[in-house]
């Protein structure tokens, strides 16, 4: 197999050794897509290492064709077109994953469309539903809205009728928010975005990549038991928390990664994903937005345009055909 390995800065495509036997409840994929995350620029930077036991390869999600099964898999067979939420290991051309990370592709669904789903959609939904425990009416402020996550998680949250809020850096971005379903919307290069909030009736959840000095911002447009997920450091580790507004209006902070989790979690937020949003993705109601897709050999430039904010939606990087 081949597979992108880091050697200092750099990044090259070349052979490396293939799997031992494949366990009983996993799956081997020949990968076709798979996409660039910001845990993949954190982890090649050196500062986000793989979970303890997990590749050292890049890359959270793939889709391609199953090439083999473990013994004790039922529902997947050899040949089935799927996606995947990986633990690591994308970057390559063949991975080996557990059978409940992997789902069937949606009906009428390319793989090269299917490949931006799992981890941006799982990430929607285990923070959105089971970290916040959204009920219907309640609402998102939702922070660098235009990423592959953050348009996820505007269509998830309207269709379960969750109003969002969203803020980003780049107009055309936020008309791109707005048309996936953003009732409210706000430049963070106007300033802060308080007012705007405020104005549009507060929030009863904020959805956080940014940390640093954005914490005491989202707890002054909060609601009585609102909740903040905190889900990235992009804007620095440290906080200034009011730690009196907590208390009198019952804030929670809630910490939130996905790919840390057993694997025993992540089965059941991709059950959740095949139950409540595999069937608005085959009915046209939602969709995965995809910004650009690259070659694996060009690696570098597709992660210098993650990096670089230029992209609306996912990124993808094509393995094979």
């Amino acid at each position: 197999m081949k597979a992108i390995k880091i050697t200092g800065n750099s990044l090259s495509w070349e052979d490396c050794a293939g799997f031992d036997e494949l366990p009983a409840d996993h799956v081997e994929i020949d990968v076709v897509w798979t996409a660039v995350n910001r845990a993949d620029l954190s982890q090649r930077a050196g500062v986000y290492p793989p979970p303890p036991g997990a590749s050292d390869i890049l890359g959270l999600e793939v889709s391609g064709r199953i090439a083999a099964v473990g013994c004790a898999v039922t529902g997947l067979a050899r040949g089935d077109e799927v996606c995947a939420l990986l633990t690591g290991g994308g970057y390559a051309t063949k991975v080996v994953v557990p059978a409940v990370q992997v789902l069937p592709i949606p009906k009428g669904f390319s793989l090269k469309k299917a490949a931006a789903i799992p981890e941006v959609f799982a990430t929607a939904w285990l923070n959105l539903y089971q970290e916040a425990d959204l009920k219907p009416g309640e609402r998102v402020l939702l922070h660098a809205a235009a990423s592959g996550l953050g348009t996820a998680v505007i269509q998830i949250a309207t269709a379960f009728g969750n109003p969002v809020f969203a803020t980003a850096g780049d107009a055309e971005k936020l008309e791109v928010c707005r048309k996936l379903g953003a009732t409210g919307a706000w430049n963070r290069k106007d300033g802060s975005f308080v007012e705007a909030v405020k104005n549009w009736g507060c929030v009863d959840m904020v959805l956080d990549p940014v940390g640093g000095s954005y914490i005491r911002e989202d707890q002054k447009v909060l609601n009585a038991d609102g909740r903040i997920v905190l889900i990235g450091l992009m804007g620095g580790r440290s906080a200034e928390v009011d730690l009196g507004l907590m208390l009198m209006k019952r804030h929670r902070l809630i910490g939130s990664t996905l790919r840390s989790r057993s694997v025993e979690d992540k089965g059941r937020v991709m059950q959740a994903l095949y139950q409540n949003v595999w069937p608005l993705l085959v009915a046209g109601q939602i969709e995965p937005l995809i910004d650009s897709t690259w070659s694996i050999e060009e690696i570098e430039e597709a992660m210098a345009h993650v990096a670089a904010n230029r992209n609306t939606g996912k990124v993808l990087l094509r393995i094979s055909e």
